[in-house]
Order: C-alpha cells, then structure tokens, then sequence
C-alpha cells in the first residue's frame, strides 16, 4: 500500500474543498445547469462479459482514434454514434426553442447538430429518445464564410469563396466517421442556478454547426444522438463562446461518481488559481500535463525517461471522455508485474486485450494503490477498485490497456480517462491554464457563486436513472452530471 498523504498534501486538498465552499470576487457571470448521463456501465451486471469488455474496447478504440484523428491514421471498426464519448445532454435551441441530445465531448471544439433534410442522418434510436432534427429556417441566422467566425475557424485563413457563402464545416473522427454541414447562429437556451437546487431559464446566441450529411458510424441508428457538443479549448467552443459573451468564466469541475452512479459537473466560480499543488496544461491541443513518475505500492516504478516527454504523439493526456487508461507499452509492462508482484501464481487470462483472473475477498486489500506524480508536485491516487472492475462474479479485469494496441503514432503516449479520474473532484482552471484534483465523495454537492446575484447556491449530485429509459446489454447504470455555468476535448 501507498504511505499516508504528506501534511502539504492533504492541506491543498482539504484548500480545494474549502474554496469550492468560499465566495469569490470574480467578474459577474451567471451560472446554469445541463444534465448529463454516463452512456456505459462500470461493472458488466447482466448479459456477457465478453460482450461488455468488446463494447469497451470499441469505445474506447474510436475514442482513442478520434484522439489522435489529426495526426493518425483511423483506426477503423464497427463503432457507434456514442462510442466516442461516454455522457450526453438534453440541450434546447431556437425561439421558441427545441430540444436536442447531444453527446457532451471534451476532445472537439465546436457543437454540432444534425440539420434537417439532413442526408444519411438516423431518424430513431436505440437510446430510447425522440430524435430532433434543428430547422435553420426558425430562428438560426447562417454564418458567411466571410465572416470572423469562419475565418477564425479555418485557422485563421479566410476560406475561398464568394462574400455570403454559407461557412463551411467538415470534421473527420478517428473512425472514419464523419459530418459536413454549414455554421449558423441561434440562441442556445440553458438552466442558470437561482437557488439551492434550483435554476432559472437563460440564453445566449451561440454560433454552431448544422450538420447536412453524417457518414461512417456516426449514421447508426442503434445508438443515435441529434449531435455532438464539444468543450474544448478553442474559441469556437460553445464554452469560449459564452466566456467571450461574458455569460461564463473558463473554469469547470466535474465529479465522477462510479460507486452510485451520480455525480457532478461543474462550470463556475471554482477558483484553484491559489492551490498549493495543481498541474499546468501545455500548450497542445488536448489537456496535456507533465508526468513525472509512477508509483505502484509506493516504489516507484523504473522507466525510461524519453515515457514522459510531451509532445504531438508524447506526453499524457487526462480526459475525461474516455472510460479506460492508455499506457505505453514499456510502462504497462512494468505496472502490470508491479500490480500482480505478491501474486505470482494468480491465473491472469487475456480478455478482450484486458488481463483477468479470478479473486475472492476485497481487491482494496489484496492489492496496491497506484499512483502518478506531476508536474507541481502533485499526485494522483487511483485505488484497487477504479482499476480493477468485475467482468462476472469474483472475476475482475485490469482497466489499464497496452495503448501500443491502439495506434502506431499513440503508442508512446498515456492516456488517463475515467479509469482514474472517477471519484475525485476534477477542477480544469482554462483561465491560468491549471487543472487540480482531490478525492471527493462524487454523491455530495459543492458550492457555487452566482456572481450575477453574489449569492452562494448548492449544485447536488443527482441520478436520473428513473427519467432516462435506456438500455445496454441489460445493464441500466447511468450517470448524471450537473454543469454549472458561471465552463468541456478534444
């Protein structure tokens, strides 16, 4: 087991918590709310094993390679519409607004919708939710490609085309899916938090993409959504969009809780920027930080240096997209023999590309914490039971994956996803470009500022289970997730 947490570090972590409950002096912003849920289970439940870990396997393949898609080759599969991302939302746009469903994406830049006469777009799906299709007709105004929203768009090159042309968009993920449509504008209709546990309808005109033809997977209808909403760093994001607009700072937090299947996510007043700890983001076009070492039981593991170097196809990256975590060969080969050291004659089978094998008694006490040190001096715990869930009864499966088996240009990198990041209180500063985490009980609640009333409000952790009808391989877990808007990759 890992030693006790230094005094420094329990007192940074112990400060996140108290200035997630302090008031702020923040320019005045306002705040909302969207739900959002987990698309799959932790544990398998009912229906076979295998079938989950290949579900898995194929999220996290097409997550991984929509990662990597601007510098990788795709890495093909038979994925799903959802199978890049693991939460969605309900989202209203237009006047009067509409409702869409939107797969919340922290690895893309921009929200997108499927527009009407929308060519090779699904018109039902498995999800068990009435698919909308956005009328630019209504209230939307197009965007010509003369205009700053497209330039800024096309890298800061004005596109060739005559002035009034609608502004084009073409994104290519990973998996060979695809969608193509033009740039319009219209109000984006949100939940602003009023009150403890309570909130007041808001808008903002957002710029976004009207999505005319869908290729690849993202056409299936068995898991289907009317979109994807990015939150990514740039300033096409609907984040940045509404920061620029002053409607929100360029702070979140989310919260996952895999125990209870709630959780929080948060955009607001949460201010890290006087944390003792936190890890700067680099400037690459994901969130990547610096990772210093890793440590299994508390000796650190021997690694050869060049494992953390950053750069394009270097470095780690944290996000909270994908479910599982990706290790470069030569560092999964070592954390493996590490983890299973005092198990020497444990039967481990190769699943699905996980390693498995069977136990009985509590992996909490059978086995060692793992954990990544950063840049800043900061640390990540993850515990026996993030990494290691059950596939069946007292049989469990080690959620680190080889990443040399996902991508030949990714193979050197460390991709951390919820794997690690759940049950912690994750805090991304966009503003000072930090992010910070503690242990957090992901059920409980945080506090807010709503600096537009100076009021402190609580945001809670819920679970919309009974709201949402949806079914996966007879497994109903689903995950709700509070954002608070006073801020998500790609």
């Amino acid at each position: 087991m890992a030693p006790p947490p230094r005094a420094s570090s329990f007192s940074c972590s112990l400060l996140l918590v108290l200035l997630l409950l302090a008031q702020s002096a923040a320019p005045a912003v306002a705040t909302g709310v969207f739900q959002v849920r987990r698309k799959f289970p932790r544990h398998a439940g009912g229906g076979s094993g295998e079938e989950h870990l290949a579900a898995l396997r194929r999220h996290d393949g097409r997550r991984h390679g929509r990662l990597l898609g601007a510098v990788d080759l795709p890495l093909g599969g038979v994925g799903l519409p959802t199978e890049t991302g693991l939460y969605f939302t309900r989202i209203e746009i237009g006047a009067p607004p509409k409702g869409y469903y939107v797969q919340v994406d922290t690895g893309s830049d921009i929200l997108w919708v499927n527009c009407i006469r929308c060519d090779g777009c699904p018109t039902r799906s498995g999800l068990g939710i009435e698919l909308t299709q956005y009328d630019p007709a209504g209230s939307g105004t197009t965007v010509g490609c003369d205009q700053e929203f497209c330039i800024e768009s096309n890298e800061g090159v004005a596109p060739t085309c005559p002035p009034g042309t609608p502004c084009q968009f073409t994104i290519t993920y990973g998996d060979g899916s695809s969608t193509t449509g033009f740039y319009v504008t219209d109000l984006l209709q949100y939940d602003r938090v009023s009150g403890n546990g309570q909130t007041t309808p808001s808008n903002a005109n957002i710029t976004f993409g009207c999505g005319a033809q869908l290729g690849g997977d993202l056409g299936s209808s068995s898991q289907a959504l009317d979109g994807i909403l990015g939150f990514g760093q740039a300033n096409s994001s609907m984040l940045s969009q509404l920061a620029a607009a002053g409607k929100v700072q360029k702070i979140f937090a989310h919260c996952l809780d895999t125990v209870h299947g709630g959780g929080i996510f948060a955009i607001g007043n949460v201010d890290i920027a006087l944390m003792c700890m936190h890890v700067p983001v680099l400037n690459l076009p994901h969130y990547n930080v610096n990772l210093k070492g890793i440590a299994v039981g508390g000796a650190t593991l021997q690694l050869p240096t060049s494992i953390f170097a950053s750069g394009r196809n270097q470095g780690t990256i944290i996000d909270s997209g994908t479910t599982l975590a990706y290790l470069p060969e030569a560092v999964y080969e070592t954390l493996m023999a590490a983890v299973f050291n005092k198990y020497q004659d444990l039967a481990i089978r190769n699943y699905q590309d996980f390693r498995c094998f069977q136990f009985s008694g509590s992996v909490d006490d059978g086995f060692p914490i793992i954990t990544f040190s950063f840049e800043g001096d900061l640390t990540l715990n993850v515990y026996p039971h993030d990494y290691l869930f059950q596939n069946g009864n007292d049989f469990y499966c080690v959620g680190f994956l080889n990443g040399g088996l996902q991508t030949k240009d990714g193979k050197d990198m460390v991709l951390l996803g919820d794997l690690v990041l759940s049950n912690k209180l994750v805090v991304y500063d966009l503003e000072n470009q930090v992010i910070g985490w503690t242990d957090y009980n992901c059920s409980s609640s945080i506090k807010i500022k709503d600096d537009m009333t100076g009021s402190t409000y609580t945001v809670d952790a819920h679970n919309i289970s009974s709201g949402w009808r949806f079914q996966w391989h007879n497994s109903l877990v689903l995950l709700l997730v509070t954002i608070s808007w006073t801020y998500l990759m790609f």
